[in-house]
């Protein structure tokens, strides 16, 4: 049973937030929590996917297409999970050709492909093989992760110090 929705949405003039709201309303008197949050006050966006058969996860895909024009107007990093091994840790990998699209597309600032993780608590027949071959296992490196978002800090602090300076 899903329990938690989130509606996201972006808006010019405010109608687009009046109906997202209303949805939300609505989400709520069915017993459903329900966050409805505007994209334009965040003063950067960070949108993530997990790889599968080399594509991004469909929900990130949508969340981009759908919120291109809002995306393009802000600084944005994005980030894959995926390969079952340690190479994510050992070197950089590209991103796979649709999320180099989607970067290019909406000028995002930075890609990372981190490690992923798949066990035996994983649905799916073929996920459910890969576990029991012996290829499943947690390949994430949180360290390499924290360092990727401390970066993206630094250059978010670094464009607020230029932001303020050119206001002066």
């Amino acid at each position: 049973m899903i329990e938690r929705v989130l509606v996201v949405y972006g808006t010019k003039y405010g109608s687009t937030q009046e109906i997202a709201q209303s949805i939300g309303d609505v989400f709520r008197k069915e017993g459903l929590a329900a966050d409805v949050r505007d994209i334009s006050p965040y003063g950067a966006v960070v949108v993530g996917g997990g790889l599968y058969a080399n594509r991004w996860h469909r929900d990130a895909r949508r969340f981009t297409r759908r919120h291109r024009r809002a995306l393009k107007e802000h600084p944005l990093w994005l980030f894959s999970s995926g390969p079952l091994d340690p190479s994510a840790a050992e070197r950089e990998i590209p991103p796979v050709p649709g999320v180099r699209r989607i970067a290019d597309r909406l000028g995002a600032r930075g890609h990372a492909t981190f490690g992923g993780r798949l066990d035996g608590t994983a649905n799916g027949r073929l996920a459910r093989m890969i576990v029991k071959s012996g290829k499943g296992g947690d390949f994430r490196d949180f360290e390499q992760i924290a360092a990727w978002a401390s970066g993206i800090a630094a250059a978010l602090a670094g464009e607020e110090v230029r932001h303020r300076e050119t206001r002066e």
